[in-house]
């Protein structure tokens, strides 16, 4: 199945779904109708599809906010687009689909914002990391200080922002920008291999990971391992956690619903 939209390509194979960022002319910049297409499809996802990978036309991923199309915002109304950005972003996250990023050429500004929002980042040679907002008189607002700050830690966040530093695929892999850094026209290879790979995983299992680990990470360490406690007892007491052990001792595959 698959589905056009102006802004968004949206492929359905199985338990798997396509996105392809489709404004190639604007290397993908997020204006908002593509950040509406995006919010569209995680609030009411296909019946059946259990990760998503994301990915742009034109041998980019999403450079950022399109700022030929900026509005003049005051303040309240900077801060409400913010914190849409910030609704779409968690969405994303914690929506419930399993989202793996192939990413090549720009993924700048907003678009490792997006990025930095999905499970499992895969890097071409062409990416280009940047985050070049503080070059530009302003500050991140999709959720970057957050997010990104949390993989490189607030000293390196701050001085890429202030220098507008750019990484390339393997230095993102060292900085954990990236989880794999693979060559030119490798990253939608790799993503569908590991997308079948994660829609084969229990879907409970799937979905208290992408719930749990990043809040436990906000937590204290004695509520962080509580929460475990409480994640451990949910997925080892359903059936998948059944189906999984019986097809261990079996030395099979398991079959779960």
């Amino acid at each position: 199945m698959a589905e056009h939209s102006r802004f968004l390509d949206i492929a359905v194979s199985g338990q798997i779904a396509t996105l392809t960022m489709n404004r190639p002319e604007k290397r993908n910049a997020m204006c908002d109708g593509l950040l509406d297409a995006i919010e569209a499809f995680y609030a009411r996802p296909p019946q059946g599809v259990r990760v998503a990978i994301l990915t742009g036309a034109g041998g980019h991923y999403c450079s950022g906010l399109d700022l030929s199309e900026h509005v003049a915002r005051d303040g309240e109304g900077t801060m409400r687009h913010s914190r849409n950005w910030h609704r779409v972003m968690d969405l994303i996250q914690f929506g419930g689909l399993v989202t793996i990023s192939a990413m090549e050429g720009a993924v700048i500004g907003g678009g490792l914002e997006l990025a930095a929002a999905s499970h499992v980042r895969i890097a071409e040679p062409s990416v280009i990391f940047q985050l070049p907002e503080g070059r530009r008189g302003i500050f991140v607002g999709g959720g970057a200080s957050v997010r990104v700050g949390r993989i490189l830690g607030p000293d390196r966040m701050t001085e890429m922002m202030l220098t507008g530093r750019k990484y390339g695929a393997e230095e993102g892999l060292r900085l954990g920008l990236c989880h794999y850094a693979v060559g030119a026209g490798e990253a939608t290879v790799l993503a569908r291999e590991l997308a079948e790979k994660v829609a084969a995983n229990a879907p409970l299992a799937n979905h208290v990971m992408i719930q749990a680990i990043a809040r436990i990470a906000d937590m204290s360490r004695a509520d962080g391992l509580f929460a475990e406690s409480l994640c451990a007892a949910l997925t080892q007491t359903s059936d998948d956690a059944a189906e999984g052990l019986r097809a261990f001792l079996e030395k099979r595959t398991p079959s779960f619903r």
